[in-house]
């Protein structure tokens, strides 16, 4: 790997502008969002490609929230320099999926022990065989935990990591991902659960289910910033 030069092409943050656990939302402006209306005295660390990043504190904790854009490649940058480069030890995933089990709802958390992907990424680390990524279970064990407390609908399971958002309507051949018991869908998690684990950090990916193709259920812009707050609320509890 290149040795990493702070500040990084991709980030323009000093070492020690960032806590070590940091909120990974996809879309950057929900970084924004949280560091407005949940951190104390939250300051922008970053805006290199408008990919937004704060710190302030949550309950007196230091807490980061940065964007990361989508998929496998870009979460894969920011979490690598975020691990590599600034020190941060707890990185939280906090996004959307689509349900691929008719017992997740919409709305419904899903806290993601494992994922599958259809992604290349974690084979290019050269190891001999297929490795299963899967999270930290000090992160998910506080978010179960935190979950109950508020009295949250949520599930443990495997997430689906896919390369592609428009999946192509194909014949199946075998088994669907669904029959192996595939809760639902996003575009991050493997490549942060496998570039956590080659450095020894903890990694937790949280989404809340936005829609369902089995039920053709979608949540109206009001019910998504709603249900993405109780997200954002159980992710900063594991600060």
């Amino acid at each position: 790997m290149p040795k990493l030069v702070i500040p990084t092409p991709h980030m323009e943050a000093k070492v020690g502008d960032i806590a070590e656990t940091v909120l990974l939302p996809g879309d950057p402006l929900r970084a924004k969002f949280i560091a407005e209306n949940f951190l104390d005295h939250p300051v922008q660390f970053n805006g290199v490609r408008n990919i937004l990043g704060y710190t302030g504190t949550y309950h007196g904790k230091p807490v980061s929230v940065m964007g990361t854009g989508m998929g496998c490649p870009s979460i894969g940058i920011y979490s690598y320099e975020l691990i590599h480069g600034y020190g941060c030890k707890n990185l939280i995933r906090i996004g959307s999926a689509g349900s691929m089990n008719p017992k997740v709802k919409v709305r419904d958390l899903v806290f993601g022990m494992g994922s599958c992907t259809t992604s290349n990424y974690v084979r290019q680390f050269g190891l001999p065989g297929d490795y299963s990524c899967i999270c930290s279970y000090e992160l998910l064990e506080k978010a179960v935990a935190a979950a109950k407390e508020k009295k949250l609908t949520y599930h443990v399971g495997n997430l689906l990591c896919s390369d592609m958002f428009y999946t192509p309507d194909l014949p199946q051949t075998g088994m669907s991902w669904s029959d192996m018991g595939v809760l639902a869908v996003e575009m991050e998690s493997a490549a942060l659960y496998s570039n956590a684990a080659a450095a020894g950090v903890n990694a937790l990916c949280i989404v809340t289910i936005s829609d369902s193709d089995l039920t053709e259920e979608s949540m109206t812009a009001k019910e998504r910033q709603e249900s993405f707050t109780d997200m954002m609320e159980v992710a900063l509890a594991l600060a």
